[in-house]
């Protein structure tokens, strides 16, 4: 499943790669009718899970393939985050820490998993939960909701809301268009209940379903 996975991946970065070099043939911005406006960017950061630690019951599909367990995401005393992922038997799939400072390290990780491509897209997917790098950002407008985009090393993170801020629509990870869409859905005492990542450029998912401790 992982070597599928590690495929599809060098796949996608090649699609972006003519993507930006073919703009003219059609490969045009899906954000190009996006205006600034003025607004609060921290306002996002409400939408930063709250969390002590968070149990979910956890679907992985990627390329035909299933995987399920249970996912933790626990603070940890020195502020960094814990993103664990173990199956219902108690393997351990991987352990990553995401530093309050932006480190991030691999505890462990499963030889199958252990692909740098694998572990790039993970972090990068639990980083748009866990609003990593959401510094230097700007507001911007559809005239009905509201965009708050920031830079990436690679495209920009879109943490989309009502005009108010006050509802989180949805998550986009873009360079002209959307590669991964996040979705985090009834928060409840600053955690969301449910939490559903879909990559676009080919068969990833990954959803979270928060189980009572």
């Amino acid at each position: 499943m992982w070597r599928c996975l590690t495929t599809c991946l060098c796949c996608t970065r090649m699609a972006l790669t003519v993507c930006t070099i073919a703009v003219s043939a059609g490969c045009s911005s899906a954000y190009r009718h996006l205006r600034p406006t003025g607004g609060d960017v921290t306002c996002v950061q409400q939408f930063k899970p709250r969390l002590g630690s968070a149990l979910y019951k956890t679907e992985v599909d990627v390329v035909g393939k299933h995987l399920s367990g249970l996912l933790v995401l626990k603070l940890m005393p020195d502020s960094s985050t814990r993103v664990v992922f173990t199956s219902e038997m108690g393997l351990t799939f991987f352990d990553f820490e995401f530093a309050r400072d932006g480190a991030f390290t691999v505890h462990r990780i499963i030889e199958q998993m252990d692909k740098k491509a694998v572990i790039k897209t993970l972090r990068k997917d639990f980083g748009l939960v866990l609003l990593e790098h959401t510094a230097g950002g700007r507001v911007l407008t559809d005239g009905v909701n509201r965009y708050y985009a920031f830079p990436q090393e690679k495209g920009t993170n879109y943490y989309i809301t009502d005009s108010s801020c006050a509802h989180l629509i949805r998550v986009e990870k873009a360079g002209r268009k959307p590669v991964v869409i996040a979705q985090m859905l009834h928060y409840q005492e600053g955690v969301p209940d449910s939490v559903h990542i879909d990559h676009q450029l080919f068969h990833f998912t990954i959803t979270l379903k928060k189980l009572e401790q």
